[in-house]
Parts: C-alpha cells; sequence; structure tokens
C-alpha cells in the first residue's frame, strides 16, 4: 500500500474496523469511529479559527481523549502538533508561543493570549457541525516538539518528515491489533511517537493519566499489554515495588519493553532482563532531532553490557576528541551523528542554533565511545543539560528563573546523583538580600514546571560566576559529589 497521511491512514483503520476499540482511558473506551468523526468535527472548528497546512498548533493538554482529539484535527487540515505541558507557568507558556507562533493554541483560556485565535480545555465542537471526512491532506511536518533551550530559552524541534505512514506496515516491533500501554506524558516525544505509531497501526492504546506504578502492572495485566515504553525512573519505580506485588501480576502478554529518554543504569537494565527475559527488553537512543539514533536488545546487551546499541536506519555516528580528531574504540570523546539523508535532512529549530563540525555532523552534547564492534556507551553528557526522570531541564532555564528574584546576584543548577530520578537538580544561589528556600521555591512556581524546580537549594555568600559572566557548573558538581 503507498504511504498515506496521517488522517487517511487512521480513516483507513476506522472504516474497516469502526467498532474496535483504538483508546482506554480512565474507564472510557473510544472506539475508531468515535475517534475518526469527533476529531472531523473538531478539524472543521480549527479551521474556522485560521488553522491550514504549513500552520503550527500549539496543544495544551493533558493526556486524555481530548489531547489525541486535537493532534489527529490538526493532521487532518494539513497542520503540524505542537504539544506542551498542560500545567506550564504563563510566563514559560508564553515564551514557548511566542517562539513557535502557531494558528491556534489548545487547551488555555482565550484570555491568556488575546492576540491568537484559542480554544479552551473542555471544549466541545457543535453538534450540528459535520463528522463526515474532510478532504485529504499530508501534512509537511509529523511534530513540532518542545525543549528547553541551552541558552534559557524555549527552542522548538520542527520534525521534516511528512505526516504519512503505511497503516498496514507497523514500526517498532508492533504488532496489529495488539495494545500498547502509554505511561508518559504525551507532550514528550516518546509516549507522542509510541501513541501515535500504535493508532496508525491498528492498535489499541492504554492511556494513563499520569505514572503510576502499581497502576502499569494492573493495566498490563488486565489489558493484555504486549508493548509498552518506559522511561529508566519507571523502570525503577516499578522494580522498587515489593517482590509479592510484581510477582503477583500476569505480565505474560508483554513481548516488548522499550526504554528510551535516559542511559538505563547497568543494574536495572539486568534485573529487567532476568526477572521478563531479555527477548523482551530493548532500549533506544536518540534525540527529538533524529539526527542519529540506536538501537540495542536485551540479548544483545548480555554481549555488551551498558550500551545503548548499534546506529540503526543507515544513519552514521562518530566519536570526536576536543581537537575533531576521530577517537579509536574505547576512548571517550563528544558524539556526532549524521541522518542518512544528510545535514539538515530531519529537523529544524525555531529561533535556535544547531550545533555542528564544519562537515555537517551534528551533536546532541553526549560523550561516550565505542567499542571495536560499533555499539554506543554513553558516559555523561559534554553539555550541562540534566536528565532527570526521563526529561530534559537545561540549567540556564531554570538559572533564568532563579536569578529573576530581585534577592539573587547569581545562581548555578546542577544535576547531582539520585537513586530514583537519575539525577535531582540542585541550585546553588548567592543571595545577599536573604532569600530562603520556601520563598524561592514560591518565585519559582510561577515560572517553571513543576518537574524543573530544584530539589534542594544551597547558600553561598560569593558570586558564582566570573567578570565574563561564565560559570563552571561541572566543577561545582564533581565539588559536591567529592563532598558527599
Amino acid at each position: 500500500m503507498p504511504r498515506l497521511s496521517y488522517g487517511r491512514a487512521f480513516r483507513w483503520h476506522a472504516e474497516r474496523d469502526p467498532d474496535a476499540v483504538a483508546v482506554v482511558f480512565r474507564d472510557e473506551r473510544v472506539t475508531r469511529d468515535a475517534l475518526e468523526r469527533r476529531s472531523n468535527r473538531l478539524a472543521r472548528v480549527y479551521a474556522e479559527r485560521g488553522v491550514g497546512e504549513g500552520d503550527l498548533v500549539t496543544i495544551a493538554l493533558p493526556n486524555g481523549v481530548s489531547f489525541l482529539e486535537a493532534c489527529l484535527a490538526s493532521w487532518k487540515l494539513g497542520a503540524t502538533p505542537n504539544p506542551v505541558s498542560s500545567v506550564l507557568p504563563e510566563l514559560e507558556r508564553r515564551a514557548i508561543v511566542d517562539t513557535a507562533d502557531p494558528a491556534l493554541v489548545v487547551g488555555v483560556d482565550p484570555g491568556s493570549f488575546p492576540d491568537r485565535a484559542c480554544v479552551p480545555a473542555g471544549f466541545e465542537p457543535p453538534a450540528e457541525l459535520s463528522s463526515e471526512p474532510l478532504p485529504d491532506r499530508v501534512p509537511e511536518s509529523a511534530r513540532a516538539m518542545t525543549s528547553g533551550g541551552s541558552t534559557g530559552r524555549p527552542k522548538v524541534i520542527v520534525d521534516l518528515t511528512a505526516a504519512t505512514c503505511d497503516p498496514e506496515q507497523p514500526e517498532n516491533r508492533m504488532l496489529p491489533g495488539g495494545t500498547t500501554l502509554v505511561p508518559g506524558p504525551l507532550y514528550h516525544a516518546g509516549p507522542f511517537i509510541t501513541a501515535w505509531q500504535s493508532l496508525f497501526a491498528g492498535r489499541r492504546i492504554v492511556l494513563l493519566e499520569r505514572f503510576d506504578a502499581s497502576l502499569c502492572l494492573e493495566a498490563i495485566e488486565k489489558h493484555a499489554v504486549d508493548w509498552v515504553l518506559f522511561v529508566p525512573t519507571m523502570m525503577q519505580r516499578i522494580w522498587k515495588l515489593p517482590e509479592s506485588e510484581r510477582a503477583a501480576r500476569d505480565l505474560s502478554s508483554l513481548d516488548t519493553v522499550m526504554c528510551s529518554g535516559a542511559p538505563s543504569p547497568a543494574w536495572l537494565k539486568r534485573a529487567w532482563i532476568e526477572w521478563l527475559g531479555p527477548e523482551k527488553i530493548h532500549e533506544a537512543y536518540g534525540g527529538s532531532e533524529r539526527i542519529g539514533g540506536t538501537a540495542i536488545s536485551g540479548t544483545e546487551w548480555l554481549a555488551h553490557p551498558g550500551s545503548v546499541g548499534r546506529p540503526t536506519g543507515g544513519r552514521k555516528m562518530r566519536i570526536l576528541d576536543e581537537q575533531g580528531r576521530e577517537c579509536k574504540p574505547g576512548e571517550i570523546g563528544e558524539v556526532f551523528m549524521m541522518p542518512s539523508g544528510g545535514q539538515g535532512s530531519t529537523y529544524r529549530y525555531i529561533d535556535a542554533e544547531v550545533r555542528a563540525t564544519g562537515d555537517g555532523w551534528e551533536t546532541l552534547g553526549d560523550l561516550g565511545y565505542l567499542d571495536e564492534d560499533g555499539y554506543l556507551y554513553l558516559v555523561d553528557r559534554k553539555t550541562d543539560m540534566i536528565v532527570t526522570g526521563g526529561a530534559n531541564v537545561y540549567p540556564a532555564e531554570v538559572e533564568a528563573a532563579i536569578d529573576s528574584h530581585p534577592a539573587v546576584r547569581s545562581s548555578a543548577v546542577i544535576g547531582l546523583p539520585d537513586g530514583d530520578l537519575g539525577q535531582r537538580i540542585h541550585a546553588i544561589v548567592d543571595a545577599p538580600g536573604g532569600l530562603d528556600d520556601d520563598e524561592l521555591r514560591a518565585h519559582l512556581a510561577e515560572r517553571l514546571v513543576r518537574y524543573k524546580i530544584p530539589r534542594s537549594f544551597e547558600w553561598v555568600e560569593a558570586p558564582l560566576r566570573d567578570d565574563a559572566g561564565k560559570v563552571r557548573r561541572s566543577a561545582l558538581r564533581e565539588a559536591r559529589i567529592e563532598r558527599s
């Protein structure tokens, strides 16, 4: 079958089996036909508000059926979803909207953006609107994910892949007719892609409102889930449940447990392999930019413990030292990548700079090495980005919010090792005007989404930056690790 637009692909499944359940959310079971028809009516509402081909639609909705309907409605108009957290503070949300410049913002009070078209959360399209199919349109970009920029400004990553798929050719080890558990937030790339790959493959998804370790096991057993995506923090919290609770659940339906979002600790990966079997455990590494990516099965991992796999899909990787020279196997350097279509073939940034060599190889800022067989091992981030609970947090963004408090002179934000989250956010604050933890947390709650707010604060009495405005976060981090 030729590749179809996302809108047409979902309609293809709805026409073949309209009564099949597409989404399970809480106690709600939504059929393919219901999702198809409601998204058609919603698309007509969006069109009335000015959405057309090539536009972005910022979607600030929590996990739920409404989020999925908003994405599908956008694609049906030839537009591109730009998902963001539904609980962003107004200042952060406004910065993203100003950067993305969408034709429509979904999930916000219209008064929040008086100069833009908005649709509030809980909106119901008029019943009299037609639910019949719209003219087929192919969005030029499948998605536009959002990330905190390394400069402290939000970064919008527009995927340059057209929103098309073959509904008869499932991706990523997914079997037609199966069930996928989606426990993570849909505004993150991994859960977003997983949910839609499943629906476009004719599968159903079981969507959780938010992650809960016990509920995950319950859902796997109750719905005979065969595919699930976790980040390492989720896997760790499940593993730390009482053994009796884990053993009481029937997980025999599972075929694929995919781990992504951050490198998985070796001890945790080995524990899951021993629990469920190496053939079921898989790991993927990459970024929303899709400039490179690796994959590894549990069986491969046992032969290459600690690795995140080899490059996939014709993508290439090389390790370069600080002078830009190729590193030998086992030698640590910065990981550079090249997509199969060459530089610039997979994404574009809105209002952000690309980190690349003169010949077009790009990096996500990771340090690592390759072994003799071409397997990649990640060591640390060369950049100061913090990965906490599978979410990326840029220190500059948090520091900007801290420094906006009038009592703060300077600050530095670092990631410290954490047994649960992987890294916890720690803020070192120079506030000669006087300030305490609670006051600063209240200040940050108005400016940052909750997971970006530091878990701990350290108060110092000297400026943290030199005359050039530079701060050595790596040195600060190493000193505190040694002290602990």
